[in-house]
């Protein structure tokens, strides 16, 4: 539940890590948040363990003055503090006469972050009002919000430029936030455009100012976009410059370029400056959450993001391999348990033994007494990969291929014959029909089936087939289903006579996994990275 307004902050630690994916964040392009989107983000940024979620912007957004009514009864937070975001009151407006200020009251977040315009060329430009008249308006909004109990930050919006342009207006916002109450002052990098020297060098000459006008000891925030790609990196040297609030959103989100990745910041704080912000054991939950967040937002996590990617810790060339069999922490600048990723090896042509080995450790398959299958099979791999098969994202057709090479390879039909036919209709529309010819293996007698399936192309079609032969002695097929389907045209500029290699994605039964086909099209391609699909699945589900 939200804390009663009126309530004394909870114990909030010493440095604040302040999230705002459900605002900001959800500025980017093609990323939108229903409600119940929103609750169920801001249950796992709880989990996540930071210290403050911010809302939205009750008032002016309904969808967010919505979430603030549910969250009341909704949501109830371990550790995080709910906060609105809004502005000040209007230009000639009274604080008590602003709809959207008493919107952010009605809201009953404990916290309430206001954005005020810090640069004077915004002032007068953008709110057309006057320098004395901005002050007015942030020093009478912060007391109003104060004197109702509520713990204000302020968001200098365009800090950094504005600094650059009028240093001594830009300090003047922030020391009349400060005597009106406003516990955090964020400096704000709005349009991104600032470098990691230009950062610490402003807030030192700010903290200067600040001591100077007699408000020395107010605490000081930062906000960091990434247009420069130096959000991160910003928002650490404003840290080392005796920052101690830092704002950004999980993956990076957030409009144009991104805000700061609050994953991999936190990450950096904690694993790199020895800052200690979470406990280990939360720590440890980034990578999940990471990825769960990323599923409610319908944005997959980037493989090569910082810590959390499936990539992060990943290793393809030979020479690494045969280092981290010695030592993983030889080619990993930290443990990937400690943001609850893993260690994943790379099978490609560029594999040595050292390499397979460790994928079959990876794989649960004991490699490391077989030197001379090891050789083989390095030389497998390179060889198949020469003619265009992929083992970088198809782990499942790796693992057969080695189960395959220690005779274990499962087997659950023997295919006699397939193909797939399409014609146009008399009506103008495309048909398509594929047969498939098997032989069951297994225990009891090799059955012959054969099953003909219309579809919505060749492809489909045959997976309709290949799954009805499979269908009665196997009925475990229905549980998977083909989730993805990426083609690509190798030795292009052969035409349509170049070769083809297809990935199928294919989850079902708690399992996600990716199988590899190569052939003369797309077709035959597809065929066998189909088929090995539901061997691998059925194999993997114990049949």
């Amino acid at each position: 539940m939200i804390e009663n307004a009126a309530q004394a902050p909870a114990q909030i630690p010493s440095f604040h890590l302040y999230d705002t994916t459900l605002r900001d964040g959800s500025q980017q392009e093609g990323l939108t948040l229903s409600v119940a989107d929103k609750l169920a983000v801001a249950r796992h940024l709880d989990d996540l363990g930071v210290t403050y979620i911010e809302g939205g912007w009750p008032g002016a957004v309904p969808r967010d003055t919505e979430f603030f009514a549910r969250a009341s009864s909704e949501l109830e937070l371990r550790s995080a503090r709910l906060a609105a975001f809004g502005a000040t009151r209007k230009a000639g407006v009274a604080v008590q006469e602003d709809l959207q200020v008493a919107a952010l009251v009605d809201s009953g977040a404990p916290t309430i972050t206001l954005v005020a315009k810090s640069d004077l060329r915004h002032v007068t430009g953008a709110l057309r009002t006057t320098g004395d008249e901005n002050l007015a308006m942030v020093r009478e909004t912060v007391q109003h919000l104060v004197g109702l109990g509520r713990e204000v930050f302020l968001d200098a919006e365009h800090f950094f430029d504005g600094f650059l342009h009028d240093a001594d207006y830009t300090t003047s916002v922030l020391v009349a936030a400060h005597e009106a109450g406003a516990s955090v002052l964020v400096l704000c990098d709005t349009n991104g455009g600032m470098l990691p020297h230009q950062v610490t060098e402003m807030v030192e000459d700010l903290r200067s100012r600040l001591a100077a006008a007699g408000a020395g000891e107010a605490r000081l925030g930062v906000h960091t976009h990434d247009d420069t790609g130096c959000a991160v990196a910003n928002a650490i040297s404003a840290v080392r410059a005796g920052i101690t609030h830092v704002q950004g959103c999980v993956n990076g989100y957030g409009e144009r370029t991104g805000n700061a990745n609050l994953v991999t910041l936190m990450a950096d704080l904690q694993l790199k400056m020895g800052m200690d912000l979470l406990p280990a054991e939360t720590l440890e939950e980034t990578t999940r959450i990471a990825h769960a967040i990323g599923e409610i937002v319908n944005l997959a996590v980037n493989p090569r993001a910082p810590y959390v990617g499936a990539s992060a810790f990943a290793h393809k060339a030979g020479l690494h391999a045969s280092a981290i069999r010695v030592d993983p922490d030889l080619y990993q600048h930290t443990d990937p348990r400690a943001v609850g990723n893993d260690m994943r090896m790379i099978i490609s042509d560029m594999a040595g033994r050292a390499s397979i080995e460790l994928k079959g450790r990876e794989l649960g398959i004991d490699l490391a007494g077989h030197p001379e299958l090891l050789s083989r099979l390095a030389a497998t791999v390179k060889q198949r990969e020469a003619i265009g098969y992929s083992y970088e994202a198809a782990d499942a057709s790796f693992e057969l291929l080695v189960l395959d090479a220690l005779g274990q390879a499962p087997s659950y039909s023997t295919v006699e014959s397939w193909r797939a036919t399409s014609q146009l209709g008399r009506d103008g529309t495309l048909e398509t029909e594929a047969t498939v010819k098997l032989h069951a293996d297994g225990e009891g007698p090799h059955e012959r089936k054969v099953a003909i399936a219309e579809g919505n192309g060749p492809v489909n079609a045959l997976d309709l087939a290949l799954r009805a032969a499979l269908r009665e002695r196997h009925p475990e097929v229905d549980d998977f289903e083909l989730r993805d389907f990426k083609v690509r045209i190798l030795d292009a500029h052969h035409g349509t006579d170049a070769t083809t290699r297809v990935l199928v994605r294919t989850s079902g039964r708690g399992l996600e996994f990716q199988t590899v086909g190569v052939g003369p099209n797309v077709i035959e391609a597809s065929w066998e990275a189909i088929y090995d699909a539901y061997t691998y699945g059925l194999y993997k589900s114990g049949v």
